[in-house]
């Protein structure tokens, strides 16, 4: 004898009693915000990596530090990847949850610096009034698109691939500690400049602290364990990693090599790149042959 089923209880498994699935999709609204935001930061990118010194002229404020430039360009072009891949390639927002969190925080922190700092920018220049549209409304845009897709975010399947306990803390470490860095460097520039590797002003000073803040996105593996959490930001790390590399070797001229941070963060980011580079081969190897990542179950 089939039990009554009440109200209440008519609700299909996966949908919230207010008719939401939890199907883990991406909203057309959340592709729509990528898909604005991927072509600035790759013009940004362009001029920052391509024409570090003419910044006087090209960007929204005069940049001494090819460095830093170059620094502040590799988070652009990682950015642009990242929401590319949102608008085309990736179906799950458990795969780019992270990444709009991080992006909230480095936008966030680079207007509270652009307010703080407002006399160090070229206000006749055009540049400067678009970074200051952007940096003044992203925040609030991409806080936004993550509340609402984040009520379509699905719980995670038995099938799905996990990261490892040991990689985890790994990885949470490694995030923590540029989350860290990038809030002493934000709070404390004048102190932080004394110790890094090339010379910051107080504004470039919060300006690569709020870059580092985008290393936080590593964090999410401390509330979701899915390997589909982390590939897609071990991916933009690569790309990030190796523009700063790349950087520091056009650049070498302005590392300052009797400060102990130079050598220690060389040595570091040499070895997240390496670390970077390896994931995807090794989670290859541990799924075996033909046996794929499962998808999360589609709700029609």
């Amino acid at each position: 004898m089939t039990p009554a089923v009440s109200a209440n209880d008519s609700t299909p498994e996966g949908t919230a009693p207010e008719g939401i699935s939890h199907d883990d999709r991406l909203l057309g609204t959340t592709r729509l915000l990528s898909a604005f935001i991927a072509p600035f930061l790759l013009v940004a990118f362009v001029i920052l990596y391509g024409f570090p010194g003419e910044t006087k002229r090209l960007w929204s404020w005069t940049i001494q530090s090819h460095l830093t430039s170059m620094l502040l360009a590799s988070a652009y072009l990682g950015g642009c990847y990242f929401f590319v891949r949102v608008v085309f390639v990736e179906r799950h927002w458990a795969a780019v949850r992270a990444g709009f969190v991080a992006v909230t925080i480095f936008a966030s922190l680079l207007g509270v610096a652009t307010i703080v700092h407002w006399d160090r920018f070229s206000h006749g220049n055009v540049a400067f009034w678009i970074w200051t549209a952007l940096y003044f409304t992203a925040p609030f845009l991409v806080a936004a698109s993550w509340v609402t897709n984040q009520r379509y975010a699905a719980p995670p399947g038995a099938a799905q691939a996990r990261v490892p306990a040991g990689a985890r803390w790994a990885v949470a470490g490694v995030s923590g500690l540029a989350l860290v860095t990038g809030v002493v460097l934000f709070l404390t520039p004048v102190w932080a400049a004394r110790l890094w590797p090339w010379t910051l002003t107080p504004l470039t000073a919060r300006v690569v602290g709020a870059t580092f803040c985008l290393g936080s996105a590593g964090l999410v593996v401390l509330v979701d364990d899915r390997l589909e959490a982390v590939r897609l930001m071990n991916e933009v790390q690569l790309v990030v990693f190796a523009l700063i590399l790349l950087g520091a070797v056009r650049s070498r001229h302005e590392l300052i090599g009797d400060r102990p941070l130079t050598w220690v963060m060389g040595v570091a980011f040499v070895a997240l790149f390496v670390v970077s580079a390896a994931v995807p081969f090794a989670t290859a190897r541990s799924r075996g042959p033909g046996r794929p990542l499962a998808p999360l179950p589609s709700k029609e």
